[in-house]
């Protein structure tokens, strides 16, 4: 493939040309995704099922919060607020490596690589985390409806297996797998919350779970490491920008249906929660049954066969949110292989489906070896939820929870430099000072999240977890800053296009055109 000139493609399928001076290889295909199909994406993160099943029942038991619902309702406001500046952000960015483009963008090109190795590492630990959860609930659907032993980790990689493969296809081919095993999550789960609210426990259509005086107790700082989690997908929507008809439109777009939609969604679940067990006997009944509780009352309200239906749909519902971090993490290791923080091989597409080939394997590569080192650590008997759940999934889960907020809290000053840098701040005020306060309050969320790391990872007071895990995180800023420090000596024409994608290719372009210009010395 010429490098040296502007290259003009046709898509194979005869869709829309993709212009771009590296080449066809070197850049996403666009007009694969609308609306529709980018909202059911970053929606699938959230795994709506299984934040209802397992996260609002530990808020509840282990936290003792009996105000999540209203929890939701402020980290909604929270990540509107956060939305209005990163929407802003989206229209004059376009980047698959979104957070680190942006952070590039707006405090400069060494932060920028900082903040790539904290998504990668991130998103990596909150996919990888899932298929522990994953392998267990299937090893138990085994043992309860085959009465066959499963170990936990055997499904687990099979899963990670079938998520490698589909992240070799086209997204907007994945975009359809999500959005129809998340529409029926959601449907079974609204079926619940009717069914909760239709035939509530012994205190009524009680309202308590929205007073504010619900939000206080030590487990407030957890709760909401958790409750921010559960948001998880919404961000994401600026990664698939180059992949997008209309991106300064439709991320943005999308970004704001998401936060709306999650915040609303969830507040009314753990509402219905609530008021199926009683605002008095929430806290109890959660730390009693745990993930467990949804189906419990599931069962005594719309029959055995809806339960059994849920607990596959349960199932689903995770393998969706791993399909949708996998892609997420293929697309910020094809942006950082294309800008030189990653090999040159990460930085090109497969020929046939246009997807981020190398960075899939390579999300695929982690995946199959975080999954066996846990596995060959665990000496549980069959069926004990040690490892894959309480290790593996509450450990990556929440390193990876910690990672994305600091990405939402630099972002956010990130795009206040960038405005103001560009001169353009005083028309932009009211989204900057949104963008302001959203940082605040992300990074009040990561101090605490750091502070009561040991109890959200269940570790007991004074282990090692409680500084080794969140120092993950801290470790992958440290290389990728080491890393940018490194380029801006060494090879600043290199860090002077990180965060400008496909932009630097013009730019090279430009440059070529105009040394061809130059008329050669005369002999």
């Amino acid at each position: 493939m010429p490098t040296g000139r502007s290259t003009t493609l046709t898509d194979p399928a005869g869709q829309a040309e993709i212009r771009t001076y590296k080449g066809q290889d070197r850049a996403l295909r666009a007009d694969r995704l609308g609306t529709a199909g980018l909202l059911l994406s970053v929606l699938a993160a959230s795994a709506p099922l299984m934040v209802v099943a397992g996260v609002m029942p530990t808020t509840f038991g282990v936290m003792g919060i009996v105000g999540q619902p209203l929890l939701f309702v402020i980290l909604g406001a929270v990540l509107a607020l956060f939305s209005v500046g990163y929407a802003e952000m989206s229209r004059h960015v376009h980047n698959a490596g979104a957070f680190y483009a942006y952070i590039a963008r707006g405090l400069g090109p060494t932060a920028g690589a900082g903040a790539s190795f904290v998504a990668l590492v991130a998103y990596s630990a909150m996919q990888v985390g899932v298929y522990g959860i994953l392998g267990f609930e299937i090893s138990g659907l085994f043992a309860t409806y085959l009465d066959t032993e499963l170990a936990w980790w055997i499904p687990a990689l099979a899963a990670v297996a079938l998520t490698g493969a589909l992240g070799w296809l086209k997204i907007d081919l994945n975009a359809k797998v999500l959005g129809v095993l998340l529409l029926i999550e959601v449907l079974l789960v609204v079926v619940f919350d009717v069914a909760a609210l239709g035939k509530p426990g012994p205190e009524g259509l009680s309202l308590h779970a929205f007073n504010p005086e619900t939000l206080t107790g030590a487990g407030l700082g957890t709760a909401l490491c958790f409750c921010i989690a559960a948001f998880v997908g919404f961000e994401q929507s600026p990664v698939y920008a180059e992949e997008t008809s209309k991106p300064h439109i439709v991320v943005s777009r999308v970004m704001f249906l998401a936060v709306g939609f999650v915040a609303l969604f969830f507040a009314l679940s753990a509402w219905a929660l609530s008021v199926a067990t009683g605002p008095g006997e929430v806290v109890k009944a959660s730390a009693e049954a745990g993930p467990g509780l949804l189906f419990q009352l599931t069962e005594s309200r719309l029959g055995t066969t809806f339960t059994d239906v849920l607990h596959v749909l349960f199932v689903s519902g995770m393998f969706a949110a791993m399909l949708s971090f996998h892609n997420v993490v293929a697309r910020y290791a094809f942006a950082m292989g294309r800008e030189g923080l990653l090999p040159a091989a990460f930085g090109r597409t497969n020929k046939g489906t246009g997807a981020p080939a190398t960075g899939s394997l390579l999300q695929t590569v982690i995946s199959v070896v975080v999954v066996l080192a846990f596995a060959f650590t665990d000496d549980t008997p069959t069926g004990d939820p040690t490892v894959p759940v309480l290790h593996l999934f509450t450990w990556m889960g929440s390193v990876g929870a910690l990672g994305v907020t600091l990405l939402m809290a630099t972002a956010s000053f990130a795009v206040i430099a960038f405005f103001v840098r560009r001169g353009t701040a005083g028309a932009q005020l009211w989204r900057l000072g949104a963008a302001g306060l959203a940082g605040l309050a992300l990074l009040a969320i990561a101090v605490y999240t750091v502070k009561d790391f040991g109890v959200l990872v269940g570790a007991q007071e004074g282990s090692v977890l409680s500084w080794a895990l969140p120092g993950i995180i801290a470790a992958a800023a440290l290389v990728g800053l080491a890393y940018g420090l490194f380029l801006r000596s060494g090879r600043p024409a290199v860090h002077a296009r990180i965060g400008l994608g496909n932009e630097a290719f013009r730019l090279d372009q430009a440059a070529e055109s105009a040394e061809a210009a130059i008329p050669a010395p005369r002999g």
